[in-house]
C-alpha cells in the first residue's frame, strides 16, 4: 500500500526541483546580464566643439529689405496717339535726353506751320498799326487789338509746340531700359506704360529695425548686404532713418545706399542686410549651434577631463551633472591627470560632458554673446546636443566642425 503512493510523490518532487531549477537558472541568468551591461562601459561618443575665448566682436543688427534702382520709373505716354517709332532696345544703356518712343506728330507739325504763318501774318499787322498810330491816323484800341492778337497767336504756338512734344518721350536720366511693352503701329492711350527705365549704378535697400535699435544707429553709418549666406557681400552706408515709429508693428524704415559695380543687384531683389555696429573687445561668443533652450533656461554642454573613480559621489555629480550654473560652471583641474597606460604611453584622457547653464546676450551671424556662465577655455559641444546627457562619455572629433566661423560669424570655405 505505501509502495503504490511512493512513486507520485517522487515524481511530484521531481517537478519541483525541475522548477526551482528553471526559476533558479532565469533569475541567475537575468542578474548576469544586468551586471554585464552595468558594467559595460558605453563608447564615448564623437562631438565638434568649439573653444571658448575672448575676441573682438563687431556686433551687427540684422534685418530684412527689398533691393530698388537710386533712380527707377515707368515711362508711360501723357496723350494718345500712334507709335511711328521704337529707337531703343530691351537692356540697352541710354543717356539722359534719347529718345525713347516717338508716336505720329504728322498733324500736330501741320498745326504748327499753319499756326506760325498766321502769327506772321498779325506780326505785321500790329506794326501796321503802330505806324498808323504813330502818325496820327490810326486808333489807339486798333494797336491794343493787333498786340493781343499776336500774343494770342504765339501762344497757341507754344500750346502746339507742347503737344508735339509730347509724342516723344525722352529719358529722364541714364540708364537701363527694359522690354519694350508696345508696338510699332499700335494705338496708345494716355497712361499706357511704355517700358521700364532704371539707372543701376547705384541701388538703394529699404529695410525696418525694432525700435528698440533706434538708438543703435545713425546716418552714414556702414551696413553689409547679402543675398544669400554664400553669396558676394555688398557695402553701403545707411543715408535716411524715417523719423516716425509705425505704431502697429513697432518698427523704423531705413533706407540704405549700395554700389552696384558689379551690377549683380537688381530692383526688386530680396536682401539680407546687417547694420554694423562698433567693434567690441574681450567678448565671449559661441556658435549658435552649441546652445541650447529648455524651460528650466539656456544650456550649453561643457567637454570636461572625467572625474578620478576614488572621487567622491558629490565630486563626480558636480563634475557631470551640472545640474546648477554655479555648480557646473566649477572648474575641472581638480580631477587628476590620465595615467601612464602599460606599454609606457600616456592613455588617452577621458572626456565627459557638463551641462552648463548660461545667459546669451546678443546674436549676430551664426555666434551669440554669452555674458554669464562661460569663462576662457570651457571646450563647448556645436553639434549634436540631441543625442547627449549630462556624464555621457565623449571624444572630440572636429573633422567637421559648424564652429569653423569667420569674424563676421559666416561659416569658413
Amino acid at each position: 500500500m505505501i509502495k503504490r503512493y511512493i512513486l507520485p510523490v517522487i515524481i511530484v518532487i521531481l517537478v519541483v526541483l525541475l522548477g526551482v531549477g528553471l526559476v533558479g537558472f532565469n533569475l541567475f541568468r537575468d542578474k548576469a546580464i544586468s551586471d554585464f551591461f552595468a558594467s559595460m562601459q558605453q563608447p564615448a561618443a564623437p562631438v565638434s566643439t568649439y573653444t571658448v575665448k575672448p575676441e573682438v566682436w563687431t556686433p551687427n543688427i540684422e534685418a530684412i529689405g527689398t533691393v530698388s534702382a537710386i533712380q527707377g520709373v515707368e515711362l508711360a505716354v501723357e496723350v494718345a496717339g500712334i507709335v511711328k517709332e521704337i529707337p531703343f532696345k530691351a537692356n540697352q544703356i541710354v543717356e539722359q535726353g534719347a529718345a525713347l518712343l516717338q508716336l505720329d506728330d504728322a498733324i500736330e507739325k501741320a498745326d504748327i506751320v499753319a499756326a506760325k504763318a498766321q502769327d506772321v501774318l498779325a506780326d505785321q499787322t500790329l506794326a501796321r498799326a503802330r505806324t498808323l498810330s504813330t502818325r496820327g491816323v490810326g486808333a489807339i484800341s486798333n494797336v491794343d487789338e493787333a498786340q493781343s492778337a499776336s500774343l494770342a497767336k504765339k501762344a497757341e504756338i507754344a500750346k502746339l509746340q507742347a503737344v508735339l512734344d509730347q509724342k516723344l518721350i525722352k529719358a529722364p536720366f541714364k540708364g537701363t531700359v527694359g522690354i519694350p511693352r508696345i508696338e510699332v503701329g499700335q494705338y496708345v492711350s494716355p497712361g499706357t506704360v511704355v517700358v521700364s527705365l532704371q539707372d543701376l549704378a547705384t541701388m538703394r535697400v529699404d529695410f525696418t529695425v525694432p525700435e528698440q535699435m533706434l538708438a543703435s544707429i545713425h546716418v552714414d553709418q556702414p551696413i553689409k548686404l547679402n543675398l544669400t549666406d554664400n553669396d558676394e557681400q555688398f557695402d553701403g552706408q545707411i543715408t535716411a532713418i524715417e523719423p516716425r515709429i509705425d505704431p502697429s508693428t513697432r518698427l523704423v524704415s531705413v533706407r540704405a545706399q549700395v554700389d552696384n559695380d558689379s551690377g549683380k543687384l537688381r530692383p526688386g531683389q530680396f536682401a539680407q542686410v546687417r547694420v554694423q555696429l562698433p567693434t567690441e573687445e574681450n567678448v565671449l561668443t559661441v556658435p549658435q549651434t552649441s546652445l541650447v533652450s529648455s524651460l528650466y533656461g539656456d544650456y550649453v554642454f561643457v567637454v570636461r577631463p572625467a572625474p578620478a573613480e576614488n572621487a567622491k559621489p558629490a565630486d563626480a555629480a558636480a563634475a557631470g551633472e551640472g545640474e546648477k550654473p554655479a555648480d557646473a560652471a566649477k572648474p575641472a583641474e581638480e580631477a587628476k591627470p590620465a595615467e601612464p597606460a602599460a606599454n609606457g604611453e600616456k592613455a588617452e584622457e577621458k572626456l565627459v560632458l557638463a551641462q552648463v547653464f548660461v545667459t546669451p546676450g546678443r546674436r549676430s551671424g551664426l555666434l551669440v554673446e554669452i555674458t554669464k556662465g562661460l569663462k576662457p577655455g570651457d571646450i563647448v559641444v556645436t553639434a549634436g546636443q540631441n543625442r547627449l546627457n549630462p556624464g555621457s562619455a565623449v571624444k572630440i572629433a572636429n573633422e567637421v566642425n559648424p564652429a569653423n566661423t569667420t569674424e563676421s560669424g559666416l561659416p569658413t570655405k
